[in-house]
């Protein structure tokens, strides 16, 4: 019997409800603890009862329940001294659901969004827990049921819990664990930042340098030097096949960050030279503003091979600081599954 499985979002192609009715199954399975890793929580009222009802049957049967969250940031950010924004209303929303709960503060972003079960099961990927995120995004959601992957979350849920801030957390130590995807025997392996974001940067660089037949891309920006370093030498050496789709709007206001640091004006061209070269689809999203609701293409992923990257990580520099999760899952099949998404995400935004 299978023990992974994951599901794809695609912008108005699956209800709120039909996510949340997922994500309160998985709530629902719980016999001892729901432990939450959020970085952007805040429900219209429908779906916040609906969630509320489940984890007070939850708590109401003995289950511990607790969340940690991103402190939220001051409406300004200190962006010259490297502090990121963050969506304001999440602490107003978990501290509103009752249960214990903790600020986890620090200069970048807590930005995992994962939940622990039983120390037995996990909910992760790339999707945050807002309407938007459930009707207007590009997504997946990844659930896997392994007691020895969900002792590393817990291992790092607990860091952040115990420290209230996430620096100096993730530095843990992790193996692949056997896992079932498709009645195919598979592996996983989880990595955390920042305790491991250098090594996550490298991995990922390293994995790209070994591809055999394909790299497929499926993200939101693509802008660590080392990535976009790597893809280009692979594109030069033609034996790849090189291809995707990423966000396009929010990489226009990724090189205007660029144009402004003079050591990383070179990733401009490269990275417009490797997705000319690539045929990358961009996906033209709504410009961020507080104002508006988002459609980003907000995707995390990477299938080299037979290999599936994904998680809450994006590929750029910051995520090696964040708090993140990110997953390297060996399997045939899934990286079809993944695969077949990409196809069908290109052919949308194609049009």
């Amino acid at each position: 019997m299978d023990n992974l499985s994951v599901f794809f979002l695609a912008e108005r192609e699956q209800s709120a409800d039909d996510v949340m009715a997922r994500l309160a199954v998985f709530v629902g399975g719980a016999k001892q603890t729901l432990d939450f890793a959020i970085y952007d929580m805040r429900f219209s009222d429908s779906l916040c009862a609906h969630l509320a009802a489940a984890l007070r049957e939850k708590a109401e049967g003995g289950v511990k329940i607790r969340f940690c969250y991103d402190a939220d940031k001051p409406p300004q950010p200190d962006l010259a001294a490297g502090q990121d924004p963050a969506p304001s209303g999440t602490g107003a929303f978990v501290q509103s659901l009752g249960y214990p709960w903790r600020r986890i503060a620090g200069m970048k972003l807590m930005h995992s969004k994962y939940i622990v079960r039983d120390r037995q099961s996990v909910w992760t990927g790339s999707t945050n827990m807002t309407d938007d995120a459930f009707t207007l995004m590009e997504n997946n959601v990844v659930e896997i049921d392994s007691q020895a992957l969900a002792n590393y979350y817990a291992e790092d849920f607990e860091q952040l819990w115990e420290k209230q801030n996430f620096e100096n957390t993730g530095e843990i130590h992790t193996q692949p664990v056997p896992v079932i995807f498709a009645g195919q025997p598979a592996t996983v392996r989880v990595m955390f930042s920042p305790g491991c974001g250098l090594e996550i940067d490298a991995e990922i660089a390293r994995r790209v340098r070994a591809a055999q037949r394909r790299v497929r891309i499926c993200s939101l920006l693509i802008n660590s030097g080392t990535l976009i370093g790597e893809l280009g030498n692979l594109l030069r050496r033609r034996s790849v096949a090189v291809d995707g789709i990423y966000d396009r709007t929010q990489m226009e206001q990724v090189y205007l960050q660029w144009q402004e640091v003079p050591q990383n004006q070179w990733k401009i061209s490269a990275l417009k030279e490797i997705i000319l070269r690539a045929g990358l689809i961009g996906k033209n999203s709504t410009p961020y503003s507080a104002a508006v609701r988002h459609n980003y293409m907000h995707n995390k992923v990477l299938v080299i091979d037979d290999t599936v990257i994904t998680g809450s990580y994006n590929f750029s520099r910051s995520a090696q600081f964040n708090a993140e999760n990110i997953l390297f899952i060996e399997s045939a099949r899934l990286a079809e599954a993944y695969s077949a998404y990409i196809d069908h995400l290109k052919s949308k935004y194609a049009r």
